[in-house]
């Protein structure tokens, strides 16, 4: 009936049809259509249409329909208002008539029954505490039943996420929900085919969209709509290399338990942006002060003061051509001291070394991806992008930073080797080349090295001036300091998403946020890569509105963008980290190594060795697939350091050319 008198109230009440959930699939059509009009879909958590007048609960969408009054604010359900005055035969209490009114009969200690208006009453069937509130009693058992357990049959839900009719519990209940896996107190609602499938009414009433809102500031986290899911399943998280959430940074559990039921969440695909519905819904608090924060945001309440850490080191530096004993010379202030001639022996090498300040000096071209012009420090072995610099007065490709020519002779209390001074050395004593693995970042090195003989103990320059606390553009405004992680806890790296050696990394004290020191240090904001012709800039998290899969132009594996990641938004292009290096002769990803730096970014190849089985010279160079099996043990070169032949096929490996008679050695 579109029209009503109802004994309750001196109105009409009139027929109110409502809008069910709206199809998450056509919501999409209409941003596809260009609709950008959405603030009519974003339902607030707590929104309903006002509240019964018989049984004092809301009034929500999942009624479809409902009675309400033109002339003042009085509503009532569908079926409230459908109610008889008489009840005859309620399969609650058979056999007797119940009757429909406010007062209710209660039974004092004299056992002389009373028929009252104004105490509290308990239902006999959810045993809840009622006061005026409409209820079936029976004069005759002294019963009593309110409104919701009399209409309890009636209070169905049609929900997106169930294929069958969901009812209402009887008694309000605590249980675990099987949309979001966490336990509720209060009104559930279950399907009567599946067993143990109940969800809590919160859960139930959950926007279809929404946009994401941080809880400290006020800002959105995420510019486009959140379509809440109702699955995520273990194939469709392996697809997409098992995201966490972006707000807490926990996994997804697919099921809850062993039930079967899938868990809700809220994501945006065209971002790869996934959220628990608590996180999405703040039901859950995302800090645990105003200070602490999960490692997820990528922003934080600042917890120090810059006038207490004036030298501080803060990563990524802007491109590979800065370092570490850049921030160190340029903070002692000692550096463009210039001397026009210095002499090489200190840094083995034979010629003097010409100091270059201006262009004027002689054509030397600079570093230049773009130009394909390699110019790489043999201390360091990063590129040399500016003046000044040291370069050999001869021939030789022998070129040094001028911070790489101000080194101390030597460092004490080194952080992972305190008991012995490590001494500076142009050449580690390991082979002819110099190269040797570092004990702090564990990665090959042919540069400068300072190190301790007796222990036969090895670190690259930069690795010996690692800083005790650093600050990092992924996770701002917190201090991340040095640590040695211990051999019994498993610590993971943000960046690249392996486990944390002995050696340690930083760390975030007040968060869950961990990094190897090489990918804090030795991964640049911005690259310039000789196959792209844009900047590529380093980047965290799943790129906006990319919606495809991402594929590393170098490599042309899938990449998995929750790792960092260079990126060019202007063409779209991606590419990993160790994909990455300036090194032209490098074009292949060390796809056994795994890390997210490139595995011999610390090694200046083009040196040659002749050896006596081989006319001519033998390259060092990184082996790629093209040249095939090692001469000597057999094993595939690709990834490898070897030195071949560029005029036949003639490979061995570095290691190898120690089985061989040399008879000379040109360093790079």
């Amino acid at each position: 009936m579109e029209q009503i008198k109802h004994f309750s109230h001196e109105h009409l009440l009139s027929l109110v049809q409502l809008q069910p959930h709206q199809n998450n699939e056509d919501f999409d059509k209409e941003e596809e259509d260009g609709d950008e009009d959405n603030d009519d879909i974003v339902v607030k958590e707590d929104c309903h249409l006002g509240t019964c007048k018989m049984c004092e609960e809301e009034i929500y969408l999942f009624h479809l329909c409902y009675y309400s009054c033109n002339e003042c604010d009085y509503s009532l359900h569908k079926f409230c208002a459908q109610l008889p005055t008489t009840h005859q035969n309620h399969p609650l209490h058979p056999g007797h008539n119940l009757r429909l009114s406010k007062r209710f009969w209660i039974n004092y200690p004299t056992f002389t029954h009373v028929f009252t208006n104004y105490e509290e009453w308990r239902c006999d069937i959810c045993h809840d505490k009622q006061k005026w509130l409409y209820n079936y009693h029976c004069p005759i058992c002294i019963f009593s039943m309110d409104i919701i357990c009399a209409t309890i049959s009636k209070q169905k839900m049609n929900h997106p996420s169930h294929h069958h009719q969901l009812q209402r519990y009887v008694s309000r209940m605590t249980s675990v929900c099987n949309a979001c896996g966490n336990e509720h107190s209060g009104t559930f609602y279950h399907c009567t085919n599946c067993s143990c499938f109940r969800i809590h009414l919160d859960c139930a009433l959950l926007p279809t969209k929404l946009l994401i809102q941080q809880s400290w500031n006020g800002s959105f986290s995420h510019s486009h709509f959140l379509t809440l899911a109702y699955c995520f399943p273990y194939d469709e998280q392996n697809a997409k290399f098992f995201p966490n959430c972006r707000v807490c940074e926990k996994g997804f559990d697919p099921y809850l338990g062993n039930s079967g039921f899938y868990l809700w969440h809220y994501r945006c695909d065209k971002c790869r942006y996934y959220v628990h519905v608590d996180c999405a819904t703040s039901r859950k608090e995302a800090f645990m002060s105003s200070i602490l924060m999960p490692a997820g945001f990528g922003k934080a309440y600042k917890n120090f003061k810059d006038e207490d850490h004036p030298n501080m080191i803060r990563c990524p530096f802007p491109d590979e051509s800065v370092n570490l004993l850049t921030h160190l010379f340029i903070n002692k202030g000692n550096l463009n001291m210039k001397v026009a001639m210095i002499d090489g022996e200190r840094f083995s090498h034979r010629h003097p070394l010409v100091f270059y300040d201006t262009f004027l000096n002689g054509s030397v071209p600079l570093h230049d991806p773009m130009k394909r012009v390699e110019l790489l420090c043999d201390g360091c072995v990063r590129p040399i992008t500016n003046v000044p610099f040291y370069k050999c007065s001869q021939d030789c490709n022998f070129v040094l930073h001028e911070w790489c020519t101000r080194l101390s002779s030597q460092i004490q209390d080194h952080y992972h080797h305190p008991d012995h001074r490590l001494v500076f050395m142009p050449k580690a004593p390991t082979d002819f080349l110099g190269v040797f693995e570092c004990e702090v970042c564990r990665l090959p090195c042919n540069g400068f090295a300072y190190g301790c003989t007796q222990c036969n103990y090895y670190v690259d320059i930069n690795c010996g001036f690692v800083p005790d606390v650093i600050t990092h553009e992924a996770h701002p405004n917190h201090l991340l300091l040095r640590f040695k992680a211990s051999l019994l806890v498993d610590i993971y790296c943000k960046a690249c998403g392996y486990w944390i050696p002995s050696v340690g990394g930083f760390h975030c004290p007040s968060c869950d946020f961990y990094l190897h020191a090489n990918c804090a240090l030795l991964l640049p904001r911005r690259i310039r890569h000789k196959y792209d012709k844009h900047q590529l800039s380093l980047t965290y998290n799943p790129v906006e509105n990319h919606s495809s899969r991402y594929f590393c132009d170098i490599c042309e594996d899938e990449l998995n963008p929750t790792k960092w990641f260079y990126h060019c938004r202007t063409c779209a292009s991606s590419m990993h980290g160790a994909c990455a290096p300036l090194k032209f002769h490098c074009e292949q990803y060390t796809t056994n190594d795994r890390t997210s730096i490139f595995k011999y970014i610390n090694v200046k190849f083009g040196g040659t060795v002749e050896i006596e089985d081989h006319p001519g010279p033998l390259t060092f160079v990184q082996g790629i697939n093209a040249d095939g099996d090692c001469i000597v043990c057999g094993m595939h070169l690709q990834y490898g350091m070897i030195f071949k032949c560029f005029r036949c096929k003639f490979a061995l490996h570095k290691q190898c050319v120690r089985k061989k008679s040399v008879i000379r050695a040109t360093l790079p």
